[in-house]
């Protein structure tokens, strides 16, 4: 058998994704400000594409100022006489030109609006807030204020520069020493003076040393406290306060101060200067009730307004006679712009059918409450609207809705199904919902267990697995019930 290259030609049929579609399917899963950065972009590059101020006209009284209306009136009309002259006959236009114009009519009304615009005021410099101090200025801060020898100074900056988050030591004295060219003894007597910074226990390697170190500088002398930190750190963090209690020979009862005490300790002194800030969301969709009926709106504002530019259309219909070259470069971009037009307003569309069917299948939560909330899934909502799955998921990422019951995620309203006694659907959320409220109104002296919860539910027509109770349990963050049983103890105590 001889092996060579041989040139063989086939006929495949496949799926090419086009420019325009490509840039149809980024638009999807933008938010507002990242859709405004685009159309920022697309203005810069396609001059076909303008932005359409809102312009107020005021009639005024006065012989002079109707002159003026009227010479503008006339000046307008010859303006318009001249373009009329200009347009191309249709004989001329090409059978190209006339499909895409046809195609796109509706961007040449000057009545479109792909989206609204609304002038805002800039933001005043008042309303701005400085940045506030991070944990590692504070400490570098208290550190040029406590080491004069420069070789401490150092070695605390050192330190300061591996301290996390949460306010503790991440590298240990002998890479400290080894970066620094000092001595373990050294860079231990640095530290030691850190952690007397503010917040007191900084810089520590553990809990326990910043618990024992808060103790120390506010001089909490009492040696059973003393003695739960040193040396039953690890029943602490199961809270096992009755085996503390047995350890410790004394009851339950006579250990609950103790622990009070240790409460008021800070086991993440760090966290007083975290950067960690709260995060606004601006809704994407806003339902309204307006009688009986949830109304819905794409909330637009701050978007731009855009419209094919008329001074440049006007050139393109002389370009066709006079420069060819500029002639295709011109309609080039004139696609674009209708292509990038019809994208936008094909994303309006897309967002709008996925919230008008997420509102209709939910219309009972929004008015009554979680009880009422319904399963819904990507597969179902694409197959109701005629989309791939696909672009269901790209219109929901990111996005928020705001309804008279409050502001939630697209995603929230996705979840999984589960099958009741009579075979009717119920949502998972409804199913935590239930949990939740069972753990808020359980005897605590007698926790529910995941075996009662799940009970509980079957008798409610909930028929779920106990490892799924456990699951939503977690996910809710509430504790098993011994460690709540244990915690009542303590509390009562």
């Amino acid at each position: 058998m001889v092996l060579k290259q041989q040139l063989h030609q086939k006929q495949v049929q496949k799926l090419i994704l086009a420019p325009a579609l490509q840039q149809a399917i980024k638009l999807l899963p933008l938010t507002n400000l990242e859709l405004i950065e685009i159309i920022d972009a697309e203005l810069s590059q396609n001059p076909m594409l303008e932005v359409e101020e809102e312009s107020v006209e005021k009639k005024t009284e006065g012989s002079e100022e109707e002159g003026a209306d009227k010479e503008g009136a006339e000046k307008g009309k010859e303006i318009k006489k001249e373009m009329e002259e200009d347009v191309l006959d249709d004989s001329q236009v090409r059978d190209e030109d006339q499909e895409i114009e046809a195609y796109f009519q509706q961007y040449f009304d000057e009545g479109f609006r792909s989206l609204s615009y609304e002038k805002r005021e800039s933001i005043a410099l008042e309303n701005i807030v400085s940045k506030s101090q991070s944990l590692w200025d504070h400490l570098n801060w208290q550190a040029n204020l406590t080491f004069f020898d420069e070789k401490d100074k150092t070695i605390a900056q050192y330190i300061i520069g591996n301290i996390n988050e949460d306010g503790y030591l991440i590298a240990s004295f002998e890479e400290i020493a080894r970066a620094m060219d000092a001595s373990v003894e050294r860079v231990g007597q640095v530290q030691d003076k850190i952690k007397k910074f503010d917040p007191v226990g900084v810089g520590s390697l553990s809990v326990q040393e910043a618990l024992l170190t808060q103790m120390e500088y506010f001089e909490i002398k009492d040696e059973i406290t003393h003695k739960i930190v040193s040396e039953y750190i690890h029943l602490l963090e199961k809270s096992d306060f009755t085996q503390v209690a047995k350890v410790l020979g004394i009851s339950l009862e006579e250990v609950k101060p103790h622990i009070e005490v240790i409460k008021d300790l800070d086991p993440t002194p760090g966290r007083k200067y975290s950067q960690e800030k709260t995060s606004y969301v601006v809704p994407d969709i806003i339902v309204a009730k307006e009688g009986d009926d949830l109304k819905i709106t794409l909330n637009d504002e701050g978007l731009p307004r855009l419209r094919v530019n008329n001074f440049y259309k006007k050139l393109l219909a002389q370009a066709s006679k006079e420069n060819p070259e500029a002639y295709r470069y011109l309609k080039d971009k004139m696609k674009k712009a209708f292509w990038f037009l019809r994208s936008l307003d094909q994303r309006d569309r897309t967002i709008f059918k996925v919230a008008q069917y997420i509102v209709d299948k939910q219309k009972d939560f929004i008015e009554k409450g979680m009880e009422y909330i319904k399963p819904l899934t990507l597969i179902e909502l694409a197959q109701e609207i005629g989309v791939h799955e696909s672009t269901v998921g790209r219109v929901v990422a990111n996005k928020y809705i705001m309804t008279p019951r409050g502001v939630f995620s697209l995603k929230y309203f996705f979840h999984k199904s589960l099958s009741g006694d009579f075979g009717e659907e119920i949502s998972s959320l409804r199913v935590k919902e239930r949990i939740k409220k069972l753990v808020e109104n359980e005897d605590r002296k007698n926790p529910l267990s995941d075996i009662e919860i799940e009970d509980i539910l079957a008798r409610e027509n909930f028929r779920i697995a106990r490892r799924t109770v456990a699951k939503y349990r977690k996910q809710l963050k509430i504790p098993p019930s011994h460690l709540r049983k244990r915690k009542y103890w303590v509390e009562e105590a």
